[in-house]
């Protein structure tokens, strides 16, 4: 139930900042019993005293540069932990062996413009 009201927080939040409307808990909670969702009582709160700190356009454009580092972060551990026997191939071997080959026109027997 909580990813619930955490979402409809977060929500409540964005349509507050993309209104021009101050963020606050009262007017989050008031969107969100609006929406007619029942979060606990101190999401709002919470939620009203995040983005007093921190700009929400800055979030939401930054989404994803967070995030570009993590396969590599997951990856590390997986390997160490293996016991050393086997090592994970290169990044860039992988690649290769995914991409599939390329079929030009000639191999099918036709051409777009003939």
């Amino acid at each position: 139930m909580s990813s619930v009201g955490e979402s409809a927080c977060s929500y409540a939040a964005l349509i507050l900042y993309d209104d021009g409307i101050a963020i606050t808990a009262e007017k989050i909670a008031t969107l969100v019993k609006a929406a007619n969702v029942s979060v606990e009582s101190y999401w709002p709160s919470l939620f009203a005293k995040l983005f007093e700190k921190c700009n929400i356009e800055n979030l939401i454009t930054n989404v994803g540069a967070a995030g570009a580092g993590a396969p590599v972060a997951a990856a590390a551990p997986i390997a160490a932990g293996g016991g050393g026997s086997a090592a994970a191939p290169p990044p860039a071997e992988e690649k290769k062996k995914e991409e599939p080959e390329e079929e030009s026109d000639d191999d099918m027997g036709f051409s777009l413009f003939d």
